[in-house]
């Protein structure tokens, strides 16, 4: 198992080198420049003559190429051009939210979906099975934007002053405040260390912060404003993950195994529990992994809806602004996301499956 996980991870290298170079690329290839895009009108040849030349975007191509991986590979990602901010403290502030959002999406839609999955395929072509079916069509068909904005003027708006009401923007309640948990413990860490941003990412996990430091209102408040972003963020994987546990249990449910032990007089619910469903939930941790890494760098509309600043909208700003830094920094980052989630999944098949062996 360790030597597998080495192996993958050093494949990974080619993998994530090859994101660098066409991310780097595309970012240059793409119309405008950062100069025209931060300045606008005073974008005067001069002064983007200038400006280029202080970034050092005036150099040859593979030389910005070759300082960027050096760069890289001495864990320097930059600073950004229109923040004029360390493009890692940038990530240490603005990847918390963007974890807490997708994990609690991932988390909705995991506890959905698979139970509803699962009675849909117990009870195929029942009225139960046509409902779910019915509803994961329409989860799946569902805009991203329109739902967020549908939930929003639901619970905030017209439920207002009810106990059902929910907060429609925003992280935590204005006022509300947590100290880091390295600060509560007493602990002294000197800022602009590897150690110090280390913490603080994590102090920036409001909920891991909160349930340290026994912060009890923020963290209450920082669920409450996450239920609505969660809930329309997960909508889409709610559906599809109930979709993929349907028709992979009635695969298995109709196995020779299956007959087996139902002939052997095992209880229905045993069969199901301890033998079909192990088998089909194969193809639903290969989904579950697909959209937790989605989840990681797709969320830019849920969090321009609700007003959070995470991963996503910092890449479509960074995107529309010619941030290069900031694409090229949060870009890797998202893809050492997809490498790592679908490393734990592959893990994962041999304690679902044992005939599965990683050599």
């Amino acid at each position: 198992m360790i030597q597998y996980t080495i192996r993958r991870l050093l494949s990974s290298i080619p993998v994530l080198l090859g994101i660098l170079i066409v991310t780097f690329a595309l970012a240059r290839l793409s119309p405008g420049d950062p100069c025209t895009a931060l300045l606008g009108e005073h974008a005067t040849p001069r002064t983007c003559a200038a400006f280029l030349e202080r970034y050092g975007l005036d150099q040859p191509i593979l030389t910005q190429l070759g300082i960027f991986l050096r760069d890289v590979f001495s864990a320097d990602l930059g600073d950004s051009i229109r923040y004029q901010r360390p493009v890692m403290l940038m990530l240490v502030e603005r990847l918390p939210m963007t974890i807490e959002l997708s994990l609690s999406a991932l988390v909705l839609a995991i506890v959905v979906g698979i139970p509803a999955g699962i009675i849909a395929a117990i009870k195929h072509n029942s009225a139960t099975d046509v409902v779910t079916m019915v509803f994961s069509n329409i989860g799946v068909s569902m805009p991203v934007f329109w739902l967020g904005l549908m939930l929003a003027y639901i619970f905030a708006l017209l439920l207002q002053g009810t106990p059902f009401w929910l907060p429609p923007s925003g992280r935590v309640t204005a006022g509300l405040s947590a100290i880091p948990f390295y600060q509560a413990f007493g602990w002294q860490v000197e800022s602009g260390t590897g150690l110090f941003n280390a913490l603080e990412f994590f102090s920036n996990l409001y909920i891991f912060n909160s349930i340290l430091t026994r912060n009890w209102p923020v963290l209450w408040d920082t669920i409450k404003h996450l239920i609505l972003p969660s809930l329309a963020l997960g909508t889409i994987p709610m559906a599809i993950i109930a979709r993929m546990t349907r028709s992979s249990l009635l695969e298995v449910l109709g196995r020779e195994y299956i007959r087996s032990a139902r002939a052997k007089g095992l209880p229905y619910r045993t069969v199901v529990a301890r033998h079909a469903l192990r088998n089909a939930l194969l193809p639903v941790v290969t989904i579950i992994g697909l959209n937790l890494g989605s989840l990681l760098g797709g969320a830019v509309l849920t969090e321009t809806i609700f007003g959070l600043s995470g991963v996503g909208r910092a890449l479509f700003e960074a995107i529309t602004s010619r941030d290069y830094p900031v694409i090229q920094g949060f870009t890797l980052v998202v893809a050492v996301g997809y490498v790592l989630v679908n490393l734990l999944v592959d893990i994962s098949y041999t304690y679902l499956d044992p005939r599965v062996r990683l050599v």
